[in-house]
């Protein structure tokens, strides 16, 4: 489906200048925030930039980008980084956040790394991001996947759903989903807050850089300024956020705002190396052997926040 797609590229390459900006955001995790902010203080309006923001699955968004379908797409590197190495020319322009999110909750009896092993863990599909947060939870632990027996069950909505049920004695959710989790009574024995990771920023395709470039920079632009308002603005983002999440509860929403405002949206937008460089690592190891000679600098192209971070 994917070559299909990149088939039919040119046609929609010649048709976008004419329409708004389409930037696609994956999911309803609040590591989409700096988007949303952008979109709702009214910085893309500010910058003169007509965009149109469309929410989808992570299966259908990169297929899309490389249809010309959506320009931009908000994506975490590890789809981004093994569709480069597949030949597809998606690149990074920019980095938002850049630390891992998920933390690795149990069941109350489980106390430590020692009565999990044998154990199932809930995890995502190999190669994926979850997948990826759940090994390094492990690993903190001082754990490896020989360990205990992992399970793919999905994202953080179906891990949770799998504690919940007792199917399994762990997984890893990140922020809504663990704030639920930890109110259903289990705990997080590892948490990866700390740790490098090149989470998500904005992705498009190498052959459509010069003519997306003159809405690059006020993109950019737009979304620092969504970053200000974000830390700046608390009782103005806690509206935002449930708008997007569709999450009504205000506990949830407000632990959800201070979370990442830890966490640490990045307004100089650079990409994180060493994040990179961490999912290379895993991604050699799991589905994509290739990633192994690959070099961080061969999926992001900076100029553009160079450009925005020299005032040009």
């Amino acid at each position: 489906m994917i070559f299909l797609l990149a088939v039919v590229a040119a046609p929609g390459a010649r048709a976008a200048a004419a329409r708004p900006l389409r930037i696609a955001f994956l999911f309803s995790s609040g590591t989409m925030a700096s988007l949303w902010m952008a979109k709702e203080s009214g910085a893309f309006a500010k910058e003169g930039l007509d965009v149109e923001m469309i929410s989808m699955g992570s299966t259908l968004a990169m297929p899309a980008l490389l249809a010309n379908e959506v320009d931009v797409i908000q994506v975490s590197a590890a789809p981004v980084i093994t569709a480069s190495l597949r030949g597809f020319d998606v690149v990074f322009i920019a980095g938002m956040l850049n630390t891992m999110i998920w933390d690795l909750y149990a069941r109350p009896e489980i106390k430590s790394a020692e009565q999990l092993k044998g154990k199932i863990v809930g995890t995502d599909r190999p190669g994926s991001p979850v997948a990826y947060g759940t090994l390094v939870a492990l690993r903190k632990l001082g754990l490896a996947a020989r360990d205990v027996q992992l399970r793919p069950f999905g994202g953080s909505v179906q891990v949770a759903s799998a504690l919940q049920s007792g199917q399994i004695a762990a997984g890893a959710a990140g922020p809504p989903i663990s704030f639920h989790v930890e109110r259903s009574g289990f705990h997080s024995l590892a948490s990866t807050l700390d740790q490098p990771y090149q989470n998500v920023g904005l992705v498009i395709r190498r052959s459509r850089m010069n003519e997306l470039a003159p809405r690059l920079v006020p993109l950019l632009r737009s979304v620092r300024e969504g970053i200000d308002r974000y830390y700046a603005d608390k009782a103005f983002t806690l509206t935002v956020i449930p708008k997007y999440t569709r999450d009504s509860d205000p506990d949830i929403i407000d632990r959800t705002y201070e979370f990442y405002r830890k966490a640490g949206f990045r307004r100089e937008l650079m990409i994180s190396e060493p994040g990179m460089r961490g999912i290379l690592n895993f991604l050699s190891e799991t589905t994509v052997p290739e990633a192994k000679k690959a070099e961080p600098s061969q999926f992001f192209d900076d100029r553009f926040v160079r450009q925005l971070n020299s005032g040009k």
